[in-house]
């Protein structure tokens, strides 16, 4: 498809040295129409080929586009976290190296005036996060009114981090006959729709492949464990015995993600760290480390679950199973992408259980039970299961409320007593000596019972 579009002689270039002999479906019906101009809503699983099918017909554009309007930028490219921010700006460099066009990273993290002496640059494609360019925006350091092209990336997980509010803010100060192209890994997102009813036009929707369909190209497994000392034990062999190139290692909090990569390197293995909580600069050395094979295992956050794009990772661990369907697909979409067979592996506790079963039937799969012998685990899953396959719960007997007991002074003295008769308590009382002949007139002063 590729070799019948009449491409700028640098962009060629650009795509031989990335050696893409044949185009992704995604890319066989993206690229045409948007070369037409007309306003995108794309949808296609992760490591489908998205990046690349959205900037190929952008660069082309521009390059055909020899007297733009004004000196702003001309390409938008809007993504939610700073690691897609850069992956992005790595394919630009790869994909348009040859070319005279420029592109700028734009992300919260880093200096402040360095990114408004980088806009003064006026580079052609800017990648940038919602909240920095919202600031930037503010000051007028950075110019949207010569804007040709706008495209959100990962528009899902944008709306999804709160940044719907910045997102329109940057629009309305887009020129207005730019071309938008809205990319997400899903389309049943509601947010996704009503953004789009906002600012697309003329829109031609594109969805290839399901993103609840089980990855071709990944094999799933799932192995149960007993605690979180038994699943560290299980990490640990695992990496040890296995063939691989780099593997990636989810944890569900940023501790654990440290306790985790301690353990690792004390086990021998090359091992680095990924999480929020360390500086931008920090976060791209481990990238770098890991991308260059430097380091072999990453432990990481969920903050790499979208935008991490590193090639030849074979193995990706969920030590924690995530917290929903979709995070899981993007979690095993950093393996087996560009055709590479990838090995996804999930450590179930009984508490996993059931979060298990619905990840399985939402993607409408069945994942393979393994079971490593020399650390079998005590958990053998649940004892009684649902038609659902989930675990069935155990009823407690409610108990009845005991009755209510007097307490009185003079129920608990004459406890243990029998009654009197009410008749016989009429007789007693006529002989009683409170009530004797003597004074029995009823004037004489009350006496004491005798004890």
């Amino acid at each position: 498809m590729l070799e019948d579009i009449d491409l700028n002689h640098g962009l060629r270039l650009g795509l031989d040295s990335l050696n893409l002999a044949k185009p992704t479906p995604v890319q066989t019906e993206v690229i045409p129409i948007a070369l037409s101009g007309r306003d995108l809503l794309v949808s296609a699983e992760t490591g489908s080929g998205k990046t690349l099918a959205y900037l190929i017909p952008s660069v082309q554009r521009v390059l055909d586009n020899s007297d733009p309007d004004g000196t702003g930028t001309l390409v938008l490219i809007l993504v939610p976290t700073r690691e897609l921010a850069r992956q992005v700006a790595k394919h630009f460099a790869d994909l348009a190296g040859r070319t005279p066009l420029q592109c700028g990273v734009i992300t919260g993290g880093n200096s402040y005036k360095y990114q408004q002496a980088i806009l003064r640059k006026n580079p052609e494609f800017v990648v940038s996060t919602p909240g920095r360019l919202v600031e930037l925006l503010g000051d007028g350091s950075a110019d949207l009114g010569s804007l040709q092209i706008l495209i959100l990336d990962e528009a899902d997980r944008m709306l999804d981090m709160g940044f719907r509010d910045d997102v329109l803010s940057i629009i309305e100060t887009c020129n207005s006959k730019r071309q938008t192209l809205l990319v997400s890994a899903t389309l049943q997102h509601a947010g996704v729709h009503h953004i789009a009813k906002e600012i697309l036009s003329d829109t031609v929707e594109v969805s290839v492949g399901n993103e609840r369909s089980q990855h071709g190209d990944i094999h799933q497994q799932v192995i149960l464990a007993d605690d979180k000392s038994h699943k560290e034990k299980l990490l640990a062999a695992l990496l040890q015995d296995s063939v691989y190139e780099k593997a990636l290692v989810f944890s569900n909090t940023r501790i654990q993600a440290d306790q985790l990569g301690g353990f690792l390197r004390y086990h021998q293995l090359r091992t680095g760290v990924l999480h929020g909580d360390m500086t931008q600069e920090e976060r791209n050395h481990v990238v770098s480390l890991f991308s260059e094979g430097k380091v072999s295992v990453l432990v990481a956050s969920d903050i790499a679950a979208r935008g991490l794009d590193v090639k030849d990772i074979d193995m990706v661990f969920n030590f924690d199973l995530p917290r929903s369907a979709d995070d899981y697909i993007h979690r095993i979409g950093r393996t087996g992408r560009a055709g590479r067979r990838g090995l996804a592996i999930s450590f179930i506790t009984a508490n996993d259980w059931n979060l298990m079963v619905s990840i399985e039937r939402y993607l409408g799969a069945s994942f393979e039970r393994r079971v490593i012998k020399s650390l079998k685990a005590k958990y053998k899953g649940p004892k009684k299961l649902k038609t659902n396959g989930k675990a069935a719960g155990t009823r407690k007997k409610t108990k009845k409320p005991a009755a209510k007991r007097a307490s009185r002074q003079r129920t608990i003295k004459n406890k243990g007593k029998r009654k009197a008769d009410s008749s016989s308590k009429t007789e007693h009382s006529s002989d009683s000596p409170t009530q004797s002949t003597k004074g029995g007139d009823g004037f004489a002063p009350l006496r004491k019972k005798p004890r």
